[in-house]
């Protein structure tokens, strides 16, 4: 795949925050070695990240004299990238303070471009991504699967709940129940909920996704994802993100990303509001792969360079005409492939 071309005013940036990026990690491993050098380091022990704020992470010790405490750490050098829920070994230092020397193997990571492209990791070890779409704003179908062709990407399980229940009205609960009728059809499990209605504790349907897993909530701005957290987590200060009534679009509230532990059991990792996921970087081949309908007919085409926009022998379209592929899937697929090209077209050009 062609990589974006940045042009020289790009290029200049980013080496400048490379530059300081190093001088920070100079001084910081001076720091680190001479606590090491001091005996001012204790015994390496198991944590997780419960926070991340740039250079510094929150870890919750999971074990030791430290157990349940939650300890602002440096990290080392040679540690690659950190997300909250990452779990790691660290050193507990002197005045609350500690060192991260390695990070456990992950089961999973969420990953998300960020705005050149480059994947930047979000949360690590999830049991299931829960993507909140709702009655208002109007959930599209386009959106939905840009969602879902991520999520698939990380074999990440993907719940879709749809809130605002309250919301549905004759106009619109047709088009929606089609809607998510086309995911259920596909596999994935759908359940629906209103956390206004549920007032300040959580929805019964919310509580059983939740129990006993790590979470996270994605989706557009607006459906609610924030009023949801605030029912699971009572006594947190989040804020909620009002809805505008002229234009229908909500505000990114959420700064960064944090993990929770639920009274009912569980972990929930509230992450960045992200209107809409950039898939410009991936290949179509990972585009293929997001569809769990079109997988098993990658190959089938009568040319192997079918792109699968409208070539002639296109296995997918005959799916389609067979309806084995529902049409509206079958444009979201198209639509995706079309914007990729096109961003990558534009990166291109950018010298």
């Amino acid at each position: 795949m062609a990589k974006r071309r940045l042009n020289k005013q790009q290029q200049w940036r980013i080496k400048k925050i490379q530059a300081e990026r190093t001088a920070r990690v100079s001084r910081k491993e001076k720091a680190i070695e001479e606590l090491t050098e001091a005996g001012e380091l204790g015994p390496e022990q198991q944590g997780l990240i419960i926070a991340h704020y740039g250079q510094q992470l929150d870890v919750e010790a999971l074990e030791g004299e430290h157990q349940g405490q939650v300890v602002r750490c440096f990290v080392r050098a040679n540690i690659d990238s950190l997300v909250t829920g990452d779990k790691v070994i660290w050193r507990p230092g002197k005045s609350e303070t500690g060192v991260i020397v390695a990070r456990c193997d992950r089961t999973n990571l969420l990953q998300r471009p960020d705005n050149f492209g480059a994947l930047k990791p979000v949360a690590a070890n999830i049991d299931h991504i829960i993507l909140v779409i709702a009655s208002e704003p109007e959930p599209h179908d386009n959106l939905i699967d840009r969602y879902l062709v991520a999520a698939e990407s990380t074999d990440i399980p993907v719940v879709i709940l749809l809130n605002k229940t309250d919301l549905l009205t004759d106009q619109n609960r047709q088009d929606i129940d089609e809607l998510l009728a086309r995911y259920e059809a596909l596999g994935y499990q759908v359940v629906r909920t209103s956390a206004t209605a549920s007032g300040s504790t959580p929805s019964p349907q919310v509580e059983a996704l939740v129990r006993d897993q790590t979470s996270v909530f994605v989706g557009q701005s607006g459906v609610g994802k924030s009023s949801i957290i605030q029912t699971l987590l009572p006594d947190e200060s989040l804020r909620v993100g009002a809805l505008s009534e002229s234009t229908g679009k909500g505000t990114h509230t959420t700064t960064t990303a944090k993990l929770f532990h639920l009274a009912i059991g569980g972990d929930l990792i509230d992450s960045p509001g992200i209107r809409e996921f950039g898939l410009w970087h991936m290949t179509p081949q990972e585009i293929e792969y997001g569809f769990r309908e079109i997988r098993d007919l990658i190959g089938h085409c009568r040319f192997r360079n079918c792109r699968h926009l409208g070539d002639p022998g296109c296995a997918i379209d005959v799916a389609a005409e067979d309806g084995r592929i529902s049409y509206p899937r079958l444009k979201s697929f198209h639509r995706i492939l079309k914007d990729m090209a096109e961003q990558q077209s534009r990166g291109l050009k950018l010298d």
